[in-house]
């Protein structure tokens, strides 16, 4: 982005000619796939940029994706539920316009190719480089709208740093034993349906009325619901495949602390996938590729909760 009110200005190769220390990296290639301000990405565009990730790791090279901010965390868990080499791929972007007083893509952007290249990085999966600090694509949230530490990992915080060139990993992220079959489109209609106070289940119904394929839904806490919302639940979840998260940023689903109806028992037994180490957002692009693909019930579980 440059510009008095930025705009998509700078491809690939203009990014590498502006970090002149990239000039040292021995093999380095850049490559423009699309030019799009990230919140104007949709389902192909972040599929075309998964593959063509995805195909550099497979010919044995460590990958930089530079991205708009605002989707960057959804591409991230993308190509992690669906990379399976040791080979790192790492996201990075800039909250500041490179034309802007500040500008933090280009320190980002040598860290990140630095990582790439970092043999301690390798086997980590799909990783995010933002403001010196590493973190797993599947708990990276995007925390600060105008920050430069503008990503975090509220759940876990971040797996490591980079600094003066040198990469340190402080720990290895839980990823999934098998990725996902690469998806043919990601075109499936998976709304994300959040309850509320009040709530009568109505999102639910309503996302089942849409044609839903599947439904990413949003529970209280540690996994509780009012009742009419849990019988909307059980519906929802006979009908198609529903991840289930939960609103706290540093969240999980209880087992058995609670006993009303509509807590996490019930939500357990419900039908729906356990999911609340993901945010909302990132379950709905676990379950879009794992539609595209045509994973089974099992295989979704296993790409939404590692640690089943």
């Amino acid at each position: 982005m440059a510009g008095a009110r930025a705009t998509p200005a700078l491809d690939a190769q203009a990014l590498v000619a502006a970090v002149p220390a990239l000039a040292e990296v021995a093999g380095l290639r850049a490559r423009s796939i699309a030019a799009l301000p990230g919140a104007h990405l949709a389902g192909a565009d972040a599929l075309a940029i998964a593959r063509a990730a995805l195909a550099e790791a497979q010919a044995g090279y460590g990958v930089v994706i530079t991205h708009g901010t605002d989707t960057l965390e959804e591409t991230a868990v993308l190509c992690d539920v669906l990379h399976g080499r040791p080979e790192p791929i790492v996201l990075t972007g800039a909250i500041r316009p490179s034309s802007a007083p500040g500008a933090d893509g280009p320190a980002n952007l040598l860290d990140a190719v630095g990582v790439a290249g970092a043999p301690q990085a390798q086997g980590l999966g799909v990783l995010v480089a933002f403001a010196g600090e590493l973190h797993a694509a599947r708990a990276v949230r995007k925390v600060s709208s105008i920050s430069p530490a503008a990503f975090g990992s509220p759940a876990t915080g971040p797996i490591g740093s980079v600094a003066e060139g040198r990469v340190r990993i402080a720990a290895r992220p839980l990823r999934p034993a098998a990725p996902l079959p690469l998806p043919a489109a990601l075109d499936a209609r998976v709304p994300i349906v959040p309850t509320h106070l009040g709530d009568d289940g109505a999102g639910l119904r309503a996302a089942l009325r849409d044609g839903a394929d599947a439904i990413v839904f949003v529970a209280f806490g540690a996994g509780h619901v009012a009742p009419p919302v849990l019988a909307a639940l059980r519906e929802a979840a006979a009908a198609v495949p529903v991840a289930l998260t939960v609103r706290p940023e540093r969240g999980i689903l209880l087992h058995a602390t609670y006993g009303f109806e509509g807590a996490e028992g019930d939500l357990r037994a419900s039908g729906a996938l356990p999911a609340a180490a993901l945010s909302p957002q990132a379950a709905r692009m676990v379950l879009l590729a794992g539609l595209g693909a045509g994973a089974n019930p099992s295989m979704l579980a296993l790409a939404l909760d590692v640690e089943i």
